[in-house]
């Protein structure tokens, strides 16, 4: 067991679930630059991302940041669309390309987007929700993340949603889409657990936990963030070139 792994771990839950998110983007990223193989990367993902972002919907939920009607719809298209994602093999050399593409939208939202404001929030126009949702969902699927990354800059960027209310929204659309996408796995018999998931979970649940909480009080983790933002980057250039 890789203590430097495990470290790195609680830190990527720890700053992902303080803005909402379950941490697939991250956790890909960390097991790209340990050499996991591909064939445990989605699933592992996905099963990590699915506790996180539980964890942090119910302290932004009881923090009375969630609106039903924000989520509806984005995830009337999403959850399908993640089922199909899932349920496609995908050749290893063009997923590691996929992936490395939306960790650059994860490094965008860790440095951008807490400097975002959102202003005046508007409920989005329902067509533009299910075709965003849609988009946002096979990727999801596909690639074994749970949208959050994309999804919580449009939320801002078009004035959608205030920090908070990005922050509840885009977990439970994240653990839903997980949801989806390790049904779909399952289904399609692409399922294979690394065998030290269960470690994975244990830390990554602590993470979520203190992430969650110190995000519902505006913990400035800014530094933190920019170092994340290095192991994306690191992970991205990983995947493209070698």
């Amino acid at each position: 067991m890789d203590i430097l792994f495990l470290l790195m771990l609680l830190v990527i839950s720890i700053l992902y679930s303080s803005v909402g998110h379950g941490g697939a983007s991250g956790y890909l990223a960390l097991m790209a630059l340990f050499g996991t193989a591909p064939s445990l990367m989605r699933p592992s993902a996905l099963t990590l991302n699915l506790l996180v972002s539980l964890i942090a919907f119910l302290s932004f939920y009881r923090g009375g940041y969630f609106r039903w009607k924000l989520l509806l719809p984005f995830i009337v298209t999403s959850i399908p669309m993640a089922y199909i994602g899932a349920s496609m093999k995908i050749d290893s050399s063009v997923y590691k390309y996929l992936l490395g593409i939306c960790l650059i939208f994860g490094i965008a939202r860790m440095l951008l987007v807490p400097h975002a404001s959102s202003g005046q929030a508007k409920q989005p126009p329902f067509p533009a929700g299910l075709l965003i949702g849609a988009v946002l969902g096979f990727v999801s699927g596909l690639i074994g993340i749970g949208g959050g990354i994309i999804l919580s800059p449009l939320l801002l960027l078009f004035r959608w949603a205030g920090i908070k209310e990005t922050a509840a929204v885009s977990a439970i659309f994240i653990f839903l889409n997980s949801a989806a996408g390790l049904v779909g796995l399952t289904v399609s018999g692409l399922v294979i657990f690394n065998p030290e998931l269960l470690v994975w979970v244990f830390v990554a649940a602590i993470g979520g936990i203190i992430g969650s909480l110190a995000g519902s009080f505006q913990l400035n983790d800014l530094k933190l963030k920019y170092v994340l933002a290095g192991v994306l980057l690191a992970a991205s250039m990983k995947l493209f070139f070698v």
